[in-house]
């Protein structure tokens, strides 16, 4: 046994050594559930997995109990044209004529403030990978951004570097940008929400799911190399401030380099991104599903391996085993924890049957996508990860990446609420000159609030594949799926941040019904719905009231409608 590697054997013989879990955002009773779950005291390598994966952004630990609602109030007439639901990587929609629509929305707020051109170009780039993981081809996207006063010092560098991010990466993936909405509002200086949206197309029959089925199954990564960036990312999407010192405590920026050891100087924990990677993983991914070659596939994004292998095997019906010294890297001396926690992007993990690996190796190949065997499904319902020779993870798999703590947090209507409501339009002046009505108009007119987008629509291609029928400034986007039967769709996206505020029930109920109206004026049926929830932080009961509200509305307001919510996200901080 090398003693630069914390294997499983010697966790068992050395249960005092002190580990790094606040560091890594793990409370003091979580870190302790994780020793009576294993038997012993977790592994460097083990412990960034439960911490990355008992993260707020991947476990869903504070909202869980109230997105129960969802299901709670969906009737099965409202899931019968409903393929995929929540808990997928996107929900998937029956759109007739043996057609299926895929569509999701993710935040990545944080990361875009931090460098914004990278935050929000690989905010573009995970939203693309959940949708392929379905089995379906990405035909557009579209956005939810919110800034600081236009005024303000700090919104130009993270304005223009999110515009140009989501058009960089976008447009270079032959991406049409088919509508969205942006906002400035002085709230949201220093933590702006950059929501990015994709929709995919696929044929009923290619729809594919997250699991690792069949003993002797291989696991196949393909994709990017593996490197440092990204790092500690699900810990900036769930931080309530931007610390990056080398001693910041739980909900505070990881750096990217350094491991639960925490040896390694820290790096930024922004991924970066490479959209004609993401190109040729697009095309690869299709040949490889219209030839039958995946049984399972998962994207990897945030979290990395350590959600891609976790959630994969504890989707299937038997164990998994993993060589991590066989995943390519291009950043030298890594560690095991390192490996496990990098979201590089670009990556995708798949299972496949022994005898079709070289099939699948040679259509990698001719796309010139790098790809690796590094492991395979196992009889029992272990994941045991080797790291040169050495056992270093030994976990049930559930409880990595579905058994969490679920935290039932205190939810109080804040006292600020009827102060807010009692501030009525009643009180504001009104012009009684015509000069005065004349001022009033010309500072509505240059009002951001008001003003033309074009500045950042003209920098998105929204024709490109030559699909498009509406785009921006439409109220909805819609797109030709079908050229026989001439089947197209459309999308709309909205928000209604000040409504929420004032009451969130009925704001989550507004934003619903003003998607509802743009996709309807198109001339489409809207038939599902999915959601991007950015509130602050759980651990304030006036901001998990507010939570609770919204999701409480939107529920309702979908029962209403009669059309089901396929899937979400939740952003807090």
């Amino acid at each position: 046994m090398s003693p630069d590697i914390d294997t499983v054997a010697h966790a068992a013989t050395t249960p005092d050594q002190p580990q790094p879990f606040r560091e890594l955002g793990l409370k003091e009773d979580e870190y302790q559930r994780i020793r009576e779950i294993l038997g012993r005291r977790p592994t460097d390598a083990e412990l960034a997995m439960y911490s990355v994966m008992w993260s707020e952004h991947c476990s869903y630990k504070s909202s869980k109990v109230h997105l129960r609602y969802f299901g709670e109030t969906t009737t099965e007439e409202m899931r019968a044209g409903m393929l995929a639901g929540i808990g997928e990587n996107a929900g998937v929609v029956d759109i007739g004529d043996g057609w299926a629509v895929t569509f999701k929305v993710e935040s990545h707020n944080h990361p875009s403030y931090v460098e914004p051109y990278q935050g929000a170009a690989t905010g573009v780039g995970g939203i693309v990978r959940d949708i392929m993981a379905m089995g379906a081809r990405p035909v557009a996207v579209m956005d939810q951004l919110r800034f600081g006063a236009a005024d303000a010092p700090d919104t130009r560098r993270v304005l223009d570097g999110v515009v140009r991010g989501i058009g960089g990466y976008g447009n270079s993936l032959g991406l049409p940008n088919i509508g969205g909405e942006t906002v400035f509002d002085a709230s949201y200086a220093g933590n702006p929400l950059v929501n990015a949206l994709c929709v995919g197309v696929l044929r009923k029959e290619d729809l594919h799911l997250a699991f690792a089925s069949g003993t002797g199954n291989k696991i196949i990564l393909f994709g990017a190399r593996t490197g440092l960036d990204g790092i500690g990312g699900v810990s900036v999407l769930a931080s309530d401030t931007f610390g990056g010192d080398e001693g910041a405590g739980p909900g505070h920026e990881a750096g990217g380099g350094a491991g639960p050891s925490g040896s390694r100087k820290k790096l930024p924990s922004v991924q970066v991104g490479d959209p004609f990677t993401e190109k040729v993983l697009i095309e690869c991914c299709l040949e490889l599903y219209a030839a039958g070659l995946v049984v399972g596939i998962q994207d990897l994004g945030g979290a990395g391996l350590s959600c891609a292998t976790s959630e994969l095997a504890s989707a299937g019906d038997g164990g998994m085993t993993i060589e991590l010294d066989r995943v390519p890297l291009r950043a030298a001396n890594m560690t095991a924890a390192e490996v496990l926690s990098s979201e590089s992007q670009e990556r995708m993990c798949a299972v496949v049957t022994p005898e079709n690996v070289e099939a699948f190796m040679a259509v990698c190949r001719k796309w010139d996508v790098l790809a690796t065997v590094i492991g395979e499904v196992a009889d029992g319902d272990r994941l045991t990860i080797t790291w040169h020779g050495e056992t270093v993870v030994d976990v049930p798999p559930r409880t990595v990446a579905h058994e969490g703590p679920v935290y039932r947090r205190p939810v109080v209507r804040p006292d600020t609420q009827d102060a807010l409501n009692a501030d009525t339009s009643a009180g504001l002046p009104r012009p009684t000159t015509g000069a005065e009505l004349r001022s009033t108009l010309l500072a509505l007119l240059g009002s951001p609030a008001l003003c033309s987008r074009a500045f950042i629509t003209e920098q998105y291609d929204r024709y490109v594949r030559g699909n498009t029928v509406l785009a921006e400034h439409a109220d909805g986007g819609v797109l030709r799926i079908d050229e026989d039967t001439q089947r197209g769709i459309a999308v709309a996206t909205d928000a209604s941040g000040r409504y929420t505020q004032l009451d969130p029930y009925a704001g989550a109920q507004l934003a619903l019904a003003e998607a509802y109206r743009n996709v309807a004026v198109t001339g489409a049926t809207p038939i599902a719905v999915t959601n991007c929830l950015n509130f602050g932080s759980p651990e304030d009961p006036g901001v998990m009231w507010q939570f609770a509200q919204a999701v409480r509305g939107l529920a309702d307001g979908c029962a209403a409608l009669g059309i089901p919510v396929t899937g979400g996200n939740v952003s807090f901080y």
